[in-house]
């Protein structure tokens, strides 16, 4: 059989995992959270699935959750967004994948900023379309001369991530003044702005394309309940794009999905006017707190951790391995499971950099921390 995506295999993160369960591995590698999720959601699916909540839903989404929404970008961002703005996909992921399907052709090209997200080349490349993979510099940042030098008239479409995985970067405004600029001397030139942890950020606050008017119109939104409400495995997000934009995009969907589950929706309609991104902020502010206090006494060296619930660390000053061995060694010989920043890049550059998840209940941090510190 002639595949179509013929260098894809099975992604790092189900291996990884794998491997961790099968060694009985503390796994701070996949990005899920082990804790349940907030009582007043859970108390909100209790009351919400014994209604008759369980036929199909519009294929947009539900007009309740997505007034709901619009209310949260409202009050987060000051953008005003009508509802038909606003599109409940089954995930981040299909987000994603939905819009590049909508936006981009055969033989048009899509910057993708590296250390990046698997799920941006698949799409890409499923189009007929080529992946122009552009590192970002030594902060995380975007390198906007390089990605200025790298436009032609064949890009149609830049992907960017804020804040970052892996490295759980911010953007500055600095980097939107860069973007907007970039984009009125490219007119053609559209935006995929990755924002799934934009309610997951510290200091710093998380600047989001919903805030500046000129990229209303140039620019899509994926965002993710799952990340935000620790619920990943309930695989729903929201996509905001403009209306030309979105009646491409809803042409994707409706054959992709057709419509979200729709007890989730019902529910997550209900729950939002509680919905309090305070909490969110304060809840892994204190995880990422806990575990860069316990890994400071250990050989890592801590990266910074401006949003996401990823810490970046360097283990050059324990071994000249290559990050790949170096996580596979962890595993097997430490049982701590983490993510080599290598294969977020195109072309495996190693940094001697691992990525530890600590969206984990305290007593798995505090034992994982206690294993870190004797390395």
């Amino acid at each position: 059989m002639h595949s179509k995506l013929p260098n894809v295999g099975i992604s790092i993160f189900t291996s990884i995992s794998k491997l961790a369960n099968d060694t009985g591995a503390i796994n701070l590698a996949q990005g899920f959270p082990n804790f349940k999720a907030d009582q007043e959601l859970i108390n909100t699916i209790e009351r919400v699935s014994s209604k008759n909540v369980h036929q199909y839903c519009p294929m947009q989404g539900n007009e309740i959750l997505r007034e709901q929404i619009s209310k949260l970008i409202k009050d987060t961002y000051n953008r005003t967004l009508g509802i038909n703005n606003i599109l409940i996909t089954a995930g981040a992921t299909q987000g994603v994948f939905t819009c590049i399907q909508a936006i981009v052709k055969e033989k048009e090209e899509v910057i993708i900023l590296d250390p990046s997200y698997d799920c941006y080349e698949a799409p890409v490349l499923l189009c007929g379309a080529k992946s122009i993979r552009i590192p970002l510099n030594e902060q995380y940042l975007p390198d906007w001369d390089l990605i200025a030098k790298s436009i032609n008239e064949k890009t149609r479409l830049l992907i960017i991530n804020t804040p970052h995985n892996p490295s759980g970067k911010n953007w500055t405004k600095k980097d939107f003044d860069a973007l907007i600029t970039l984009l009125k001397k490219h007119p053609k030139l559209l935006v995929l702005s990755d924002e799934v942890y934009e309610f997951i950020t510290y200091e710093k606050k998380h600047l989001s394309i919903h805030s500046y008017s000129f990229l209303f119109n140039r620019a899509v939104s994926v965002s993710s309940f799952g990340k935000t409400l620790h619920v990943t495995g309930w695989k729903i997000g929201y996509l905001v794009a403009p209306p030309e934009i979105m009646k491409e995009i809803l042409k994707v969907h409706q054959y992709l999905v057709f419509c979200v589950n729709s007890l989730s929706q019902h529910i997550l309609s209900e729950y939002l006017p509680h919905f309090d991104p305070k909490k969110i902020r304060e809840l892994y502010q204190a995880k990422r707190d806990l575990f860069a206090s316990g890994i400071s006494s250990s050989r890592f060296r801590l990266l910074p951790c401006e949003g996401t619930y990823f810490q970046s660390v360097c283990y050059d000053q324990i071994s000249s391995e290559n990050d790949l061995d170096f996580v596979y060694k962890l595993i097997l010989h430490n049982k701590i499971a983490a993510i080599p920043f290598s294969v977020f890049n195109a072309n495996n550059a190693d940094s001697k950099t691992i990525r530890f998840c600590f969206a984990k209940d305290d007593q798995t941090l505090f034992k994982a921390l206690e294993t870190l510190c004797k390395i």
